[in-house]
């Protein structure tokens, strides 16, 4: 890769089966880039509308060849680990010739904007390798910048908008020589990571991407976006191995839940605790009716409260995953599918979240006799409480990487977002929210 030349357009990581990076959340649908699609148009709106259009007529074949690919290269590899040794270089000519300067003015700006502000975009863009040169200095914000900017929040996981958000215009606005310095901090734990050696089949979860890879081979078998702990309690990092599968398990509350939040839940909704299928044991195993405990005490906490296996309200969904670690966190299914779609997925208090968990089992039981994917299917239906140990345990790497690249030129930057870089606040985490509120309140882990 030569210094002259920009990189090629940035890796989406998703699962083989799904692109969830590319994926509009509902808020964007209503009110993002998509919305001046179903706007009327009329009278001089209309005109206007018109005139836009035909200044940013483009080559749309063109366009649709710079979309972001995905890649099989594992973010913890050799190959990695090469390029992005490589990527420094690339950015250090960067900064030689002058860095990028900060944009200003274009929160907010789509397709049909028209702003002096987009010409400033433009250099940004093709300054990071982001935009063609070609694509011109018109203050029109076309589909070439807009496919642009949708290259440049895959590299920085924001959802793929084509619309300049905040989170955006954070990441856009981090100074080149700060990315320098990440790139090489990130290189060094690459370089201690793979020097370790890797086998020839592993999986791997990079806590700042919130992303979950299943390698074998040398390249990635499905890639699958995560639910990892939340800011004040951080998932650790571990190397371990995956040894059993736990399918409808039950889900035992901590007495910190029971404490604050179950008991003032029972004191609201007398009936919470059977709606939602958690059932209370005293200690010789016994259950005990709920109307038998005095909720405005602190009675209930002398009891065991277990939550019924069912994927629709068990805390854990369908399935647990097993990793012998001394933080006692591991990998699981969860009933509220709706954090995958956000860009902020920091919201377990330790363990991860698995988005299309089944593709992941299938994967780690294959050498597994009996497990095909019509029993693990047949298995989830029957609700029924199944252990299946693993004929070889797969390794399994929970890891820190805030900066990586791959082969074909793609670097990608995630925000520092347990500030382990020590970088402390040079580079800003986007304010970044879910687009809907946690709904697993029980969750210990």
């Amino acid at each position: 890769m030569g210094a002259g030349h920009p990189p090629a357009a940035p890796a989406v990581t998703t699962s083989n089966r799904e692109e969830p990076a590319l994926m509009l959340s509902r808020r964007t649908l209503l009110t993002g880039s998509l919305a001046l699609i179903f706007t009327p148009a009329t009278g001089a709106m209309a005109q206007q509308f018109a005139q836009n259009q035909a200044e940013w007529s483009q080559n749309y074949e063109a366009v649709s060849r710079s979309r972001v690919q995905r890649t099989s290269t594992p973010m913890l590899s050799a190959e990695s680990l090469a390029a992005t040794e490589q990527m420094i270089e690339y950015y250090r000519n960067i900064a030689a010739r002058g860095g990028w300067q900060p944009v200003q003015g274009v929160q907010g700006l789509r397709v049909g904007s028209k702003s002096p502000a987009v010409m400033a975009l433009r250099q940004r863009l093709i300054t990071s390798g982001d935009l063609d040169p070609a694509a011109g200095e018109s203050p029109i914000y076309d589909s070439y910048v807009e496919a642009a900017v949708r290259r440049f929040q895959a590299r920085h996981g924001i959802s793929s908008t084509g619309t300049m958000t905040g989170p955006t215009v954070v990441a856009m606005n981090v100074p080149v020589d700060l990315r320098i310095r990440q790139l090489e901090i990130n290189v060094a734990r690459l370089r201690s990571l793979v020097g370790s050696g890797l086998p020839a089949r592993y999986a791997v979860a990079n806590i700042p991407a919130a992303l979950v890879e299943a390698v074998e081979g040398g390249v990635v078998h499905t890639r699958h976006a995560a639910g990892v702990g939340k800011i004040d309690r951080q998932s650790p990092l571990l190397n371990s191995k995956v040894v059993e599968v736990n399918f409808n398990p039950f889900w035992t509350a901590p007495a910190s839940v029971v404490k604050k939040d179950l008991i003032p839940k029972m004191q609201k909704e007398p009936n919470y605790l059977t709606e939602n299928k958690i059932r209370i044991f005293n200690a010789a195993g016994q259950e005990v009716p709920s109307s038998q405990i005095n909720w405005f005490s602190d009675e209930a906490t002398r009891y065991r409260f277990r939550q019924d296996p069912g994927g629709d309200l068990n805390s854990m969904g369908f399935v647990r995953i097993n990793i012998p670690n001394q933080h006692g966190v591991y990998m699981h299914d969860t009933p509220s599918k709706g954090i995958f779609g956000d860009d902020f997925r920091f919201v377990s208090s330790g363990c991860i979240r698995i988005q299309n968990v089944r593709d992941y089992i299938e994967w780690l039981l294959k050498d597994t006799p009996g497990w095909t994917r019509e029993q693990i299917d047949a298995t989830f239906r029957s609700g029924e409480r199944i252990d299946a140990r693993l004929a070889q345990p797969v390794p399994i790497h929970w890891i820190y990487v805030t900066a990586w690249a791959t082969p074909d030129g793609l670097v990608q930057f995630r925000d520092d977002i347990y500030n382990k870089d020590g970088l402390g606040t040079a580079i800003p985490v986007a304010s970044r929210v879910p687009t809907e509120p946690d709904q697993e309140m029980f969750l210990q882990n």
